[in-house]
């Protein structure tokens, strides 16, 4: 639509800083426990089993000390190693083992289960929200970045929930209980142990610190990159046509080289976590071993302590890797988290589930009274617009470019509410109706042809009920179309795709064919004839005559040859009616729309 609409034109993505703002994590995070409440139950559970299991692990090392014990006892004897002790304990530490692998997968089977129908939900949540959302919205937010809110958002939720969440309470349990059976088997190696670690602590908060606008600026260029490939992969061919590949290529390359910085700053921090804790975990084993040996030497610890504390400052420095990672991956989920509770809270058309007032059995008159309108509220475009329209007639509005045609058919089909004044259908203000019973009166034509993949005759009937293949057929007829399908191998069940070899013509012969099955009382033609050829345009224009009749009928053209049988012609100009008739009248009257008539014909010669 034409009329100094707000829309975000290809080759102006928004501004790269706007993600420099803070962001609210902690907001955010509460957001989704809300959003989840109903499976926290579950969650819980799940993460309970994980702690058990954790903690049944973290038992193992204590009871390797016991068996090395026992081995050390029989070295100095040969043969009196007390084998069948050494068979229990191991016997112990074994099912110790398969109960924690058994809890941890129960626990993995109830985190994937959940997590997918939060993301279920979640992309269900956004499909019913895309239906409440008025189209002003759409006029701001490119398709590609809805796109990406519904995958690549929820998707980054959905994978943090399953994998993160987990593994944040087995690296807490774990980090936690090795410390505790540090300090259980000896004090002071356990104190040499963490000493050795507080460096990684101090290295990891620093670096999430560091990187968490990053990952934020991350999912936002993610889904600028995808609302611009997605406006010059539908514009292809205007791209093409006009030599704006070096343009849409620079734009892509400024996105993309955005994405790249933030992409690469968050993954190099990321990275530097597992080196980091390695280091730091080999820097703990060595002092460990110190220590152990010392305190060996003076008889003031076993050697099975040294081996329980080789594994245990693994158990303990390992969770800090794990939990420098969950953490990273929490915050690319509060990210993604807070682009889909933002999408969420955008502002839903009113709700008129208390509207009971219904329009049934509709004649047709239509009255604008006083409309005023603006897309933005400071910029009004329809200045009190006034018209009576008899039920029956064919009303044709034309007018120059940006004069208000296409926003007084979006007005009556309650697309954007009225700033001021009414319309009425039979005498019932629409605004007093919902919005859903509104549209059930109209069937529609655009000039942009709308086809989905499926059959021709799936997409002819779309949604009605009822639809006989001798009323396919017949609507099909009527626009000129029946032939040609007939030439096809499936006829009217060849289906209907991105190689479907249809003409622009063609395609929008179906939508009129769609139109001509809806068969509601009232029906609105916008520059339904702009594509297609003279001899078709004839065709049409015959097949509109018959659907046409006891129909009130609204045509919006350019070309007005094509609206000389129209009952009343209304002529607008700058948001306003300033001559209105029928062709033959507003030619006597010599004024605009003489004007714009001859002008046509002009051009023409």
């Amino acid at each position: 639509m034409s009329e100094q609409r707000p829309r975000r034109r290809m080759g102006h993505p928004g501004p790269m800083g706007a993600f420099e703002k803070p962001r609210d994590f902690k907001g955010t995070w509460k957001k989704l426990i809300t959003y989840c409440k109903r499976y926290m139950p579950v969650i819980i559970v799940s993460l309970f089993l994980a702690g058990m299991g954790t903690v049944l692990q973290i038992i193992g090392p204590d009871m390797l000390k016991d068996i090395t014990n026992e081995i050390m006892k029989g070295l100095p004897a040969s043969g009196a190693i007390d084998m069948n002790e050494v068979a229990r304990i191991g016997f112990i530490l074994a099912a110790f083992y398969s109960a924690a692998l058994l809890l941890n997968f129960i626990q993995g089977y109830m985190m994937a289960t959940v997590t997918q129908n939060i993301g279920r939900n979640m992309r269900t949540g956004i499909s019913a929200k895309i239906n409440r959302l008025p189209l002003k919205y759409f006029d701001r937010v490119s398709h590609g970045d809805i796109l990406s809110r519904v995958t690549n958002d929820v998707d980054t939720i959905g994978q943090t929930m399953n994998q993160s969440i987990g593994s944040l309470v087995t690296s807490i349990t774990m980090f936690l209980g090795a410390a505790v059976m540090m300090f259980y088997n000896n004090w002071i190696m356990a104190l040499t142990a963490i000493g050795a670690s507080v460096m990684g602590f101090a290295c990891m908060a620093g670096i999430m610190k560091k990187s968490q606008k990053y990952f934020t600026r991350q999912q936002k260029d993610l889904g600028e990159a995808n609302g611009h490939v997605e406006e010059v992969y539908s514009g292809h061919n205007v791209v093409k046509a006009y030599n704006g590949r070096k343009e849409a290529r620079r734009v892509f390359e400024k996105v993309n080289n955005s994405l790249y910085d933030s992409g690469w700053k968050s993954q190099f921090m990321s990275s530097l976590m597992m080196p980091l804790m390695h280091f730091i975990g080999n820097f703990g084993y060595v002092a460990v071993c110190v220590a152990g040996a010392a305190l060996a030497m003076s008889g003031a610890i076993t050697f099975g302590v040294i081996v329980a504390f080789m594994i245990y400052i693994r158990l303990f420095t390992q969770p800090l890797s794990q939990l420098a990672q969950v953490f990273q991956n929490l915050q690319r989920t509060a990210a993604a988290g807070e682009r889909v509770f933002e999408f969420f809270d955008e502002s839903e058309m009113e709700d008129e589930s208390q509207k009971t007032m219904r329009l049934a059995n509709i004649k047709g008159d239509i009255e604008f009274r006083n409309a005023r309108f603006g897309y933005v509220p400071e910029k009004t475009i329809i200045h009190n617009f006034s018209a009576s329209i008899k039920a029956g007639q064919k009303v044709a509005i034309v007018g120059p470019t940006g004069a208000g045609k296409t926003t007084i058919v979006n007005l009556l089909m309650r697309f954007y509410e009225l700033n001021g004044g009414e319309i009425l259908l039979d005498g019932i203000p629409v605004s007093r109706t919902p919005r859903e019973n509104v549209h059930e009166q109209f069937c529609m034509v655009l000039q942009d042809t709308w086809l989905f993949e499926g059959t021709i005759r799936e997409n002819v009937v779309y949604c009605k009920q009822g639809v006989t293949d001798e009323q396919v057929e017949t609507a099909c007829k009527a626009v000129g179309l029946h032939r040609f399908i007939r030439t096809l191998p499936q006829g009217y069940d060849t289906h209907l795709n991105d190689k479907a070899n249809l003409s622009q013509g063609q395609k929008q012969l179906l939508t009129i064919a769609r139109a001509m099955i809806q068969n509601a009382p009232m029906l609105i033609l916008d520059e339904a004839t702009s594509s297609v050829d003279t001899r078709t345009e004839h065709l049409i224009q015959k097949a509109m005559d018959k659907i046409t009749i006891s129909r009130t009928s609204f045509v919006i053209a350019h070309r007005l040859s094509t609206i000389r049988n129209a009952d009343l012609i209304l002529v607008m100009k700058d948001g306003d009616i300033i001559e209105s008739g029928s062709h033959r009248e507003l030619l006597n009257k010599g004024g605009f729309y003489h004007e714009l008539y001859n002008s046509q014909f002009e051009g023409a010669a």
